[in-house]
């Protein structure tokens, strides 16, 4: 039985190809409209998942235990800016008193104040017209992923004090000194003086995280004083990256800080919390939940796709019945019974479906190779896109098959050996 049923696909796969030769229009049709949809499917997942692990690295840059305080949580979500739809614009800015509180729990190690801005700079004859300068508290290494490779950080003091004082990025640097080292030197921010003290390189992507910039755009870091004084950067914008000490619980420690952030702001038992504590998995959380506007896309796309194709092989198939009515009549005159006739028919179908999957599957897996080797983003064809494309192409071709194969399983065998 398993013999036959092998033969039977066999043969089933090898009509379709004598199928393909003999209508190319038609059966050229059919695998691209499939094609189509699993190029779709396999392109679009590959760029997610590319995007998805950068997020996923920047993010964790910041350490595996660290986590975030923001004034409002839902910046992944939709909102049209008004206080219906966007209840948390009422939400009070985070402070730097409110900073200082967490710093006093014990089981912290480190809190670092992110003041973000934008300031026009200048050096000599070179310019940038708008870049970041974020301003920091002197701790703000302690939960940074990236590196100062020439020169040094701010101190205690000189971030107390409100010193001109700033560290560049390596982009900045580059783009504003060239080959020359920027250390020592004087630029200007919004026409005022400040001096380079470090030079800066960071960790994270091109996509950057809702606390980091994307990595290849020029950025200042900035004592947080400074920023505030001397670049108007605006304080309702403050967000705090919290590490815990070593041996301290993540989820303990996330808790303490919601209850003395509560405390602060006077918040009542049961009164919705009007900041936002997030952990890194809630951060990936919210952007998959943002993410999966695009799968919804891509799923539409390929849809009508496959039903492109779906249409093809109903009608190729439907077509190839007529022409071999006479075949079936022999075959079942020789005593093929209708399931075999239906197997063999939707066997036919499923190939077509899978050519065009292959051929789909082949061109999004050269531009997915494209993608890693022209563009930042490391691009990457999850396995379970390709078992759903390939599954969803060889469903297609036997619910669209099944019709011109029953149609084929019920011909009557002497009124088949009589078509002309």
């Amino acid at each position: 039985m398993l013999a036959n049923r092998l033969y039977s696909t066999l043969e089933g796969v090898l009509i379709a190809f004598d199928s393909i030769r003999s209508n190319k229009v038609r059966a050229g049709l059919t695998i691209s409209g499939v094609a189509v949809g699993v190029f779709v499917v396999v392109a679009m997942s590959g760029a997610v998942h590319g995007i998805k692990t950068s997020v996923e690295k920047d993010i964790a840059a910041a350490g595996p235990t660290s986590f975030y305080v923001f004034r409002r949580g839902d910046f992944f979500e939709n909102c049209d800016g008004t206080e219906d739809t966007c209840p948390s614009r009422r939400n009070p800015p985070i402070t730097i008193r409110e900073a200082d509180a967490l710093r006093r729990i014990p089981s912290v190690h480190a809190v670092t104040a992110q003041l973000p801005g934008s300031a026009s700079f200048k050096y000599l004859d070179q310019s940038l017209s708008s870049a970041e300068a974020t301003g920091y508290t002197a701790d703000w290494l302690e939960t940074d992923g990236g590196d100062i490779v020439s020169g040094r950080s701010f101190t205690t003091l000189e971030a107390r004090n409100a010193a001109r004082v700033a560290i560049v990025n390596d982009v900045m640097a580059e783009r504003l000194f060239g080959q020359s080292d920027p250390v020592g030197k004087t630029v200007t921010a919004n026409g005022q003086p400040f001096r380079v003290i470090g030079v800066y390189h960071s960790t994270v992507s091109f996509i950057g995280t809702p606390t980091q910039s994307p990595g290849d755009q020029a950025k200042a870091m900035v004592p947080f004083e400074t920023a505030h004084r001397y670049l108007d950067s605006w304080l309702d914008g403050v967000t705090l990256v919290v590490k815990p000490r070593d041996g301290s619980t993540r989820d303990v420690v996330m808790d303490e800080t919601t209850a003395t952030l509560r405390s602060l702001r006077g918040l009542k038992p049961g009164a919705i919390n009007n900041f936002a504590v997030m952990g890194q998995d809630g951060l990936m959380a919210q952007f998959n939940s943002f993410t999966g506007t695009f799968f919804i896309i891509m799923i539409a796309l390929a849809s009508v796709g496959l039903m492109v194709g779906g249409v093809g092989v109903v009608a190729i198939m439907m077509i190839s019945v007529t022409e071999r009515t006479r075949e079936i009549g022999v075959r079942k005159a020789l005593g093929a019974t209708r399931g075999t006739i239906l197997w063999q028919f939707l066997v036919e179908a499923a190939t077509l479906t899978c050519i065009g999957a292959a051929i789909g599957l082949a061109t999004g897996a050269a531009l997915i190779a494209f993608i890693r080797s022209a563009t930042p983003v490391q691009a990457e064809i999850p396995g379970g896109a390709i078992i759903a494309a390939l599954a969803a192409s060889a469903v297609t071709g036997v619910l669209c098959g099944l019709a011109p194969a029953a149609r084929a399983a019920r011909l009557d065998p002497v009124e088949a050996l009589r078509f002309e």
